[in-house]
């Protein structure tokens, strides 16, 4: 079975370590959304290893100097999808790295409780 994201040539990888890589979202829903994702293939957080846990939060964080220094956003959404039926459409783990902008939502209060409209469409 064929992976987006095992397919992923190296060029795309903005940013790598041991266990993990990141590069920009396909499908944004803000500029400069990025995705993290294992090199092994897991479909969900909860089968990531301690190891790779760590290496996705480090570069959620070299991720998010990255984007301050490229985009200058005014906040930020984090956020895994486990399952179908949370949303996950690949089924290999990601975490959303998504920066958030002054007036991008009328009132972003509750943060990824309101939908974020995808500056990409989403097929």
């Amino acid at each position: 079975m064929s992976c987006v994201f095992c397919d992923m040539s190296a060029k795309k990888r903005l940013l790598e370590n041991e266990h993990a890589f990141a590069f920009y979202d396909r499908y944004p829903v803000q500029n400069g959304h990025l995705l993290i994702v294992t090199k092994r293939h897991i479909s969900s957080y909860f089968e990531a290893s301690t190891g790779e846990m760590m290496a996705m939060n480090e570069l959620l964080h070299n991720g998010k100097k990255l984007l301050d220094e490229q985009y200058q956003p005014d906040g930020y959404n984090i956020g895994v999808n486990v399952g179908e039926y949370g949303g996950q459409t690949i089924m290999h783990l990601h975490m959303h790295l998504i920066p958030r902008y002054k007036g991008d939502m009328e009132d972003p209060r509750g943060g990824i409780r309101k939908a974020i409209p995808n500056i990409v469409p989403y097929p």
